[in-house]
């Protein structure tokens, strides 16, 4: 029974580290595709045309 509290722990590491990874990877891909649009957004409004310069 001495080994039950290594696995949990070893198990309990693994699934909060892939936890973590995938929320990092998450917002990080967030940020990227908020930029993405807002960049798609400025240019929009730059080659809008009849607008004064």
């Amino acid at each position: 029974m001495d080994w039950v509290p290594v696995v949990f722990i070893t198990f309990k590491v693994l699934v909060f580290g892939t936890c973590m990874f995938y929320a990092i990877k998450w917002h990080h891909d967030q940020g990227k595709k908020a930029k993405e649009e807002a960049r798609l957004r400025q240019e929009a409004v730059e080659r809008r045309p009849g607008t004064a310069e």
